[in-house]
Protein backbone atom coordinates (compact mmCIF):
# COMPACT_ATOMS: atom_id res chain seq x y z
CA UNK A 1 0.00 0.00 0.00
CA UNK A 2 2.11 2.39 -1.36
CA UNK A 3 1.70 5.87 0.17
CA UNK A 4 3.71 8.67 2.17
CA UNK A 5 4.82 7.16 6.15
CA UNK A 6 6.27 8.61 8.93
CA UNK A 7 8.00 5.64 9.37
CA UNK A 8 11.03 4.87 7.39
CA UNK A 9 11.71 2.04 5.10
CA UNK A 10 14.35 -0.16 6.91
CA UNK A 11 11.56 0.23 9.91
CA UNK A 12 8.85 -1.15 8.17
CA UNK A 13 10.45 -3.60 5.97
CA UNK A 14 11.98 -4.78 9.33
CA UNK A 15 8.35 -5.26 11.10
CA UNK A 16 7.01 -6.39 7.26
CA UNK A 17 9.31 -9.46 7.39
CA UNK A 18 8.58 -10.54 10.90
CA UNK A 19 4.87 -10.76 10.78
CA UNK A 20 5.43 -12.71 6.98
CA UNK A 21 8.86 -14.69 8.29
CA UNK A 22 6.14 -15.95 11.23
CA UNK A 23 2.81 -16.84 9.08
CA UNK A 24 5.48 -18.90 6.50
CA UNK A 25 7.01 -20.40 9.46
CA UNK A 26 3.64 -21.36 10.83
CA UNK A 27 2.80 -22.88 7.22
CA UNK A 28 -0.50 -20.73 7.10
CA UNK A 29 -2.05 -21.12 4.13
CA UNK A 30 -3.86 -18.45 2.55
CA UNK A 31 -7.17 -18.49 4.44
CA UNK A 32 -5.40 -18.41 7.65
CA UNK A 33 -2.97 -15.87 6.86
CA UNK A 34 -5.91 -13.23 6.01
CA UNK A 35 -7.72 -14.63 9.18
CA UNK A 36 -5.14 -13.75 11.24
CA UNK A 37 -4.30 -10.01 9.86
CA UNK A 38 -8.18 -9.49 9.80
CA UNK A 39 -7.93 -10.01 13.53
CA UNK A 40 -4.92 -8.12 13.53
CA UNK A 41 -6.87 -5.16 11.98
CA UNK A 42 -9.11 -5.52 14.00
CA UNK A 43 -8.07 -5.97 17.36
CA UNK A 44 -5.71 -2.56 16.34
CA UNK A 45 -9.12 -0.73 15.40
CA UNK A 46 -10.74 -1.43 18.60
CA UNK A 47 -8.01 -0.80 21.03
CA UNK A 48 -5.85 2.01 19.24
CA UNK A 49 -8.79 4.12 17.61
CA UNK A 50 -11.76 6.22 19.27
CA UNK A 51 -15.20 4.22 18.78
CA UNK A 52 -16.70 7.24 16.76
CA UNK A 53 -13.52 6.99 14.48
CA UNK A 54 -13.78 3.33 13.88
CA UNK A 55 -15.75 2.71 10.96
CA UNK A 56 -14.46 5.12 8.82
CA UNK A 57 -10.91 4.41 9.26
CA UNK A 58 -11.77 0.52 8.56
CA UNK A 59 -13.47 2.06 5.47
CA UNK A 60 -10.42 4.52 4.80
CA UNK A 61 -8.60 0.97 4.97
CA UNK A 62 -10.56 -1.37 2.78
CA UNK A 63 -10.70 1.33 -0.05
CA UNK A 64 -6.71 1.72 0.45
CA UNK A 65 -6.67 -2.48 0.43
CA UNK A 66 -8.82 -2.65 -2.81
CA UNK A 67 -6.71 -0.21 -4.28
CA UNK A 68 -3.50 -1.47 -3.75
CA UNK A 69 -4.75 -4.77 -5.11
CA UNK A 70 -5.95 -3.80 -8.50
CA UNK A 71 -3.51 -4.55 -11.60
Amino acid sequence: MPQQSRYNDTEFEALMNKVIFTLEENSADRDLSLMVLGNVITHILNTQVPAKNRKAMAEQFANVLAKSVKG
